[in-house]
């Protein structure tokens, strides 16, 4: 398949070039200056110049709390540049993959989020990105929004890197317990990508279409997730520190964080075949590449 992805930085399209060329796939990631979302003549152009069999797009405007700010910027990207690669679809006629968010939802629920229920996003992000979902639906119906949630990777900023560099000067760190999501790897979530595509080009059929939750199996919350970086840093001769769970009020942010990110994948693995693994085995295939086990 030739992928057209937009973007050129991000964890999830540098997951998708690594992957998808070991694939066999030609993966060319498209951005600034030539695919500008906040200038939608610019999306378009530069999608059907690539030509591709398919498009994702995973571009986006990410700053959670910098967006309580930046408003319309935040939902010039997310919501109107989300639009801008869906008309481009439609009018290439190729199947669009979009990447959203757990936080289109508030996170009150006490069950994992399935994909039926009502969204209803407490921040500017949020509400970009479920700008961004609706307009994709209502432009291009060849078309599979794929929620994702708690993206780590060994590339650019994450959570992971952020703590192993924290880890290097303390010896122990606060790390918020009341939040519980699925930690997922965007190496893993470029493999999900690659079979939806696949899937997408080889049949029309409107059960591949529509919204689905793509997140790593099993659960745990942020103090969980730091706790089981540092055992297999550990294991691999890197930085540790104890985890102390603290409570969401006891570290304030801007933008308010879902209590409950966990995302029900049932519906992407009935549909698609599409199961990633659980985000312990994710983690350990990450620690590897970040680092490499002594000899």
């Amino acid at each position: 398949m030739k992928i057209a992805v937009t973007g050129t930085a991000g964890q999830v399209v540098t997951s998708l070039i690594e992957r998808g060329t070991i694939a066999g796939h030609n993966v060319i990631a498209i951005g600034r200056p030539d695919l500008d979302l906040a200038d939608p003549a610019s999306v378009v152009s530069a999608l059907e110049a690539a030509a591709p069999d398919v498009i994702v797009s995973a571009a986006a405007y990410t700053a959670v709390d910098k967006a309580e700010t930046e408003s319309d910027l935040a939902h010039a990207v997310n919501g109107a540049g989300a639009g801008a690669v869906a008309q481009a679809a439609r009018l290439l006629d190729v199947p669009l993959i979009h990447i959203s968010t757990d936080y289109v939802f508030d996170g009150t629920l006490d069950r994992p989020y399935v994909e039926s229920d009502p969204t209803g996003p407490t921040g500017v992000y949020g509400a970009s990105k479920l700008a961004g979902e609706q307009a994709v639906l209502d432009t291009h119906d060849n078309s599979a929004v794929l929620r994702v949630a708690w993206v780590y990777s060994p590339f650019g900023s994450n959570f992971v890197k952020t703590m192993l560099r924290l880890a290097r000067d303390r010896d122990e760190l606060g790390v918020v317990g009341d939040q519980v999501g699925n930690p997922t790897s965007a190496l893993a979530i470029a493999d999900g990508i690659l079979q939806v595509a696949a899937n997408m080009v080889a049949d029309g059929s409107p059960a591949l279409r529509g919204v689905f939750h793509m997140t790593a199996l099993g659960e745990g919350s942020w103090a969980d997730f730091a706790q089981a970086i540092f055992t297999a840093s550990t294991a691999r001769g890197g930085p540790s520190a104890s985890v102390r769970p603290i409570g969401t009020l006891d570290y304030p942010t801007p933008a308010t964080r879902p209590a409950n990110s966990r995302l029900d994948c049932g519906l992407i693995a009935q549909s698609h075949g599409v199961t990633l693994p659980d985000w312990r085995t994710s983690l350990d295939v990450v620690m590897d590449r970040l680092q490499p086990a002594p000899n």
